[in-house]
């Protein structure tokens, strides 16, 4: 099958994973897919609101994914987004696909910080989107606030576990350069299900607020925690920058100028930055279409 058949088969895809969301999990379809892993400070939102290139994801201290979010990219000449549980409604204004967000997670949820594996299911097209399949989970947390119990730190590790223990699931790994990557929540959980490294990408942001004198050369040229798909260092813009409205547009440009000019990571810097990542997930997805259906003989009893 070329390429031109991978792009058709995602989206068959994704009308599959709506289709067993609908009517829960009793199908253990195994479907390709990337789960976003990371804790709380890590820059996951960000990295998905560049692949998409619109402010749409809720934000704010403590938990803010408490639901697994589905995030379908879908390449097309327009741009709208649409919700699995608002059949028929285009959203056109992101703002209020971020306030459906929140709305939806606190109906389930509660509104004092509360989780659940119950996933939001949601469709964004675009002429600026590759075709990816995208889950995003809650950040790994310590402490637990509101009505979170005792335990939410486990809960929200065995809600990742569900996810990113299939044999079909790329791990997204999200680490941010200033703190040790030796005590990386998220690949910590990915080398406890994938030892290996066969898929899992470590994605690491932050790089523009480390020390003075400092740089992650040794991690983005995979040498500190080698990992066989490496690393793709992001930039991605500072709460100062987003309260002061800066758009995702001046914010890839100035994450390309960064690469480009920075002297520990321009003789590197094709390989690095957000386009790169996204160019890298959906050659990744399109390999694991293009091998064994494995997944499609895993849901065979359920079709």
């Amino acid at each position: 099958m070329g390429n031109r058949g991978m792009e058709d088969l995602i989206p068959l895809v994704n009308k599959l994973q709506d289709a067993f969301s609908s009517i829960g999990q009793a199908c253990n379809l195994d479907l390709p897919q990337i789960a976003v892993v990371g804790g709380q400070s890590a820059g996951k939102s960000s990295v998905l609101e560049n692949f998409v290139g619109r402010d749409f994801l809720p934000r704010g201290s403590g938990i803010v994914t408490r639901r697994p979010l589905v995030l379908q990219l879908i390449s097309a000449n327009a741009e709208w987004a649409e919700f699995l549980h608002c059949k028929g409604k285009k959203f056109t204004d992101f703002d209020e696909v971020r306030q459906e967000i929140e709305g939806e997670t606190d109906r389930v949820t509660g509104a004092n910080k509360g989780i659940s594996p119950v996933p939001i299911n949601l469709r964004v097209y675009s002429p600026h989107v590759l075709n990816l399949t995208l889950i995003d989970l809650p950040g790994i947390t310590k402490v637990p606030v509101g009505d979170q119990p005792a335990d939410i730190e486990q809960q929200i590790r065995d809600m990742i576990m569900q996810f990113i223990s299939r044999e079909s699931c790329l791990i997204l790994a999200v680490t941010p350069a200033n703190t040790d990557l030796a005590n990386s929540d998220a690949l910590k959980l990915a080398k406890d299900v994938d030892p290996q490294g066969l898929r899992t990408i470590g994605v690491i942001t932050k790089l523009d607020l480390m020390d003075e004198g400092t740089d992650a050369r040794d991690v983005l040229e995979n040498k500190l925690l080698p990992l066989r798909r490496g690393y793709i260092g992001v930039v991605n813009r500072s709460q100062k920058d987003i309260d002061g409205k800066k758009d995702i547009k001046a914010a890839l440009d100035a994450e390309r100028k960064f690469f480009l000019t920075h002297p520990a990571y321009r003789h590197m810097a094709e390989k690095m930055g957000t386009p790169r990542l996204q160019q890298v997930l959906n050659q990744v997805m399109m390999d694991l279409f293009s091998g064994p259906p494995q997944w499609m003989l895993k849901g065979k009893g359920c079709l």
